[in-house]
């Protein structure tokens, strides 16, 4: 796998260490696995087709998830048996997402995703983050979160994101809970989300491993200090801040999705 990397070249390399140390922390501070970030950069800066930019993305996800799960558990911003229900649903999500993965066109899966970010920006300015909300765990809200985690899963196989961006919206607005535990939750979650979606990635071939590696080790680097950053900043301010990012990226999506329409790809 290193001999692959070094086959690349170093423009490559710190073209994949940038992306992960970019979406590393993002990751930390949003409490997400940094595919929102990763799948648009590899398409856009390496070169990467849309199905292999979100396969590679889901095995980059794992070490992140890890690194912020630890930076939010030290501060007791982590619901556990929430995180366990939402991954029992999100596990087997992850594998129907994969077969779609392999089954949908390059094109679609453009759009697809350019419609995710939208209904990203605007669930980020429905929410209202509160740091003293708490999540309370009832027959139906476990029933509930089970669901919710399978609807993730599925997005997870199917372009590439951890799912933190679905769940941490939804664990604010349905369930009551505060944006950091939201975003501790979400990133335990993500773990064995993104493990099931790379294995069933790498069975369809949809994974750059070498990649998924750089950009994985990078984003460890600085997922902490996004973590750190998310107790500082002011909920709302983060929120505008990501918006305005994910336009950047939508734009840029949405253009290349059109020019490769036109080409008829």
């Amino acid at each position: 796998m290193i001999n692959a990397l070094r086959n690349r070249g170093s423009r490559a390399i710190l073209t994949f260490v940038a992306i992960g140390l970019l979406s590393g922390f993002l990751s930390g501070l949003f409490g997400v696995g940094g595919g929102t970030v990763i799948v648009p950069l590899l398409v856009m800066l390496a070169a990467f087709g849309q199905k292999l930019a979100s396969g590679t993305s889901s095995a980059a996800i794992i070490p992140t998830a890890a690194v912020g799960v630890i930076s939010y558990a030290v501060n007791g911003d982590v619901d556990w048996i929430a995180a366990l229900l939402l991954a029992a649903g999100a596990v087997v999500g992850a594998q129907i997402g994969t077969r779609l993965l392999h089954r949908l066109s390059e094109p679609l899966l453009r759009w697809i995703f350019v419609g995710f970010l939208v209904v990203v920006m605007i669930s980020l300015f429905i929410i209202v983050p509160s740091r003293d909300a708490e999540l309370e765990l009832t027959f139906w809200s476990a029933v509930a979160l089970v669901f919710t985690g399978l609807i993730t899963g599925i997005m997870s196989g199917l372009i590439g994101v951890g799912g933190g961006i679905i769940v941490v919206p939804v664990l604010i607005l349905l369930f009551g809970a505060s944006d950091l535990v939201a975003k501790g939750t979400s990133l335990l979650m993500m773990i064995p989300t993104t493990l099931s979606g790379t294995i069933g990635n790498i069975r369809h071939k949809n994974v750059d491993l070498a990649a998924g590696l750089c950009l994985g080790i990078a984003a460890c680097v600085t997922t902490p200090l996004g973590a750190v950053v998310a107790n500082a900043v002011d909920p709302q301010v983060a929120n505008i801040l990501f918006v305005i990012f994910l336009v950047v990226l939508t734009v840029q999506m949405t253009q290349r999705a059109i020019r490769a329409s036109r080409r008829g790809e």
